[in-house]
């Protein structure tokens, strides 16, 4: 009997959804956008509509690797958009460190041809025949490190942040040798006398293509906000600086990851780079460059090309520059780190070797190092080589960064992400993780795996304030509202951040003065 009734429930529950799906498809869809029309799909509540694997621009395959993104060709009919289309060239992914499988993306598909987008929309209608919502709409902005990413990683969905009111962009774009590789010949035929930042214009074509799309999505193209994580943080902190972005977007998340204080490589030099893969590659010219697999260049070309550059035309001047003269997008930021995202695997070092090394490779600011950065014990080298891992690598990019807006007087909030997430076995050594914050914050806690992660009430209760946060600064450029604890903005004299923890309370920032010297010394080499 109790099989009988769950059967009937089950088809039941089904008809709803059929209903549900067939009374909102007569709203949106199919929808009108650039290249023609398209379909999707909704979610199991039938209150969000989700597109997965729009086009945004040409397949970058054949005569278009290293080239700007192009526009996509028209089709005719409606393109189902109910699949995430393929991830940017990269190895196979595979959990290590921290990061288990919900935070990578899927094994396949994997192409060269990767220029796809997602979104998710609660809007009520999206047609050209009934009023349109004016919704806030983010453009989210993977990491991996210049080298690796996509839009399908689980922790990434959009649909709880459409829930709250804020349409979600996803959008691929290329890396590793297929992103930001530079060449002479490249350089000659662009047109803009540059070459090596194609992952960066993929980015921009996605933000265009939300200014002249989203609102047959319901979403409002004067009320965009740019977020990302690690590589995606830097990528966002680039968009921020180059003019081709210009009007594009007025706020900017940046979580864990800036380029101020890390000199990128100039063109020349990465032209070098290039020339060297060519070399490698046994090709003499451009066009048998192209002519070779995608595998083969992601194979051999992989190690030598480490992410944006400083190639005078998307990026125009060293980004530190750039930002002290105020010649960046005007934005309201929204920036912080996590506590324990140092990125070594590797063991500490005992006291008198870490002393040692802190000594030989800072030689005069040594000792001043020290003070910062001590190791009188086993216990306090370990520390401190944590911190300084975490400091130099995300902290003092983004303490920096807060700085030099608040200098000029832009709005800025800046947090700290101290939760120690719980973990079993190998996993419960990684505390507040380098990533761990983007399931909080986006409020995707459902797609971790919960025997390596056994989450509780905290956690739960903390993605509730912290995508409460997110969501109200992409509305309204200010993080605090209603049932969340007061978040001030950040100051260059108070320092005032939000820990966002076991504890979500205001403080002053306490470990400033070593953030001030790391960023200044950073800043000297």
């Amino acid at each position: 009997m109790k099989t009988t009734i769950g059967l009937f429930s089950a088809a039941f529950v089904t008809l709803l959804g059929i209903a549900a799906f067939t009374t909102v498809a007569k709203e949106f869809d199919p929808v009108k956008i650039d290249g023609g029309l398209v379909s999707g799909t909704f979610n199991a509540a039938g209150d969000i509509r989700i597109f997965r694997g729009i086009p945004f621009a040409a397949p970058p395959v054949g005569n278009l690797r290293w080239k700007a993104p192009q526009p996509v060709k028209p089709w005719t009919g409606v393109r189902k958009c109910d699949a995430f289309g393929p991830s940017p060239m990269q190895g196979t992914p595979s959990p290590f460190g921290p990061w288990s499988a919900e935070y990578l993306i899927a094994k396949e598909p994997i192409s060269e041809d990767c220029l796809y987008l997602n979104v998710w929309t609660g809007a009520k209608s999206a047609t050209e025949k009934r009023p349109q919502e004016r919704l806030p709409v983010l453009l989210w902005i993977y990491g991996g490190g210049f080298g690796s990413g996509g839009g399908n990683v689980p922790i990434y969905d959009g649909e709880a942040t459409a829930q709250k009111g804020v349409i979600l962009v996803s959008a691929n774009y290329r890396v590793g040798p297929f992103g930001f590789f530079a060449h002479p010949e490249l350089t000659k035929e662009s047109g803009q006398n540059a070459s090596g930042n194609y992952g960066l214009m993929d980015q921009i074509a996605a933000l265009r293509w939300v200014k002249q799309n989203i609102a047959q999505f319901g979403g409002d193209p004067n009320n965009v906000t740019i977020a990302g994580q690690s590589a995606g943080s830097m990528s966002v902190n680039c968009l921020v600086a180059s003019p081709l972005a210009k009007n594009l977007f007025t706020k900017a998340i940046a979580e864990s990851g800036a380029s101020l204080a890390r000199p990128m490589s100039t063109l020349a030099q990465a032209e070098e780079s290039g020339m060297k893969v060519m070399q490698t590659m046994g090709t003499s010219s451009l066009a048998e460059l192209r002519a070779k697999s995608a595998a083969e260049i992601l194979q051999k070309g992989q190690g030598s090309v480490r992410g944006p550059i400083v190639d005078g035309y998307v990026i125009p001047q060293p980004m530190a520059e750039l930002f002290r003269a105020g010649h960046q997008n005007k934005v309201t930021l929204l920036t912080g780190w996590n506590e324990d995202e140092g990125m070594s695997f590797s063991p500490p070092k005992n006291a008198v070797d870490y002393k040692r090394q802190i000594r030989q490779q800072y030689g005069a600011d040594g000792e001043t190092m020290l003070v910062h950065y001590p190791g009188e014990t086993d216990a306090q080298a370990a520390t401190s080589q944590n911190n300084l891992s975490r400091d130099q690598i995300f902290g003092a990019q983004n303490y920096g960064w807060a700085n030099l807006e608040s200098g000029q007087g832009k709005k800025v909030y800046v947090y700290r992400f101290t939760r120690k997430l719980p973990a079993t076995g190998e996993y419960a050594r990684y505390g507040a993780f380098h990533t761990g914050e983007v399931a909080y914050a986006y409020d995707n806690l459902k797609f971790i795996d919960k025997q390596l992660r056994p989450l509780n009430a905290t956690d739960d209760e903390l993605a509730r304030t912290m995508s409460t946060y997110w969501v109200n600064f992409i509305k309204t450029g200010n993080p605090d509202g209603k049932g969340v604890p007061h978040w001030p903005a950040y100051s260059v004299s108070d320092k005032q951040i939000m820990m966002l923890g076991d504890k979500v309370q205001a403080q002053t920032l306490t470990d400033a003065a070593s953030l001030d010297f790391l960023f200044g010394l950073m800043s000297r080499k």
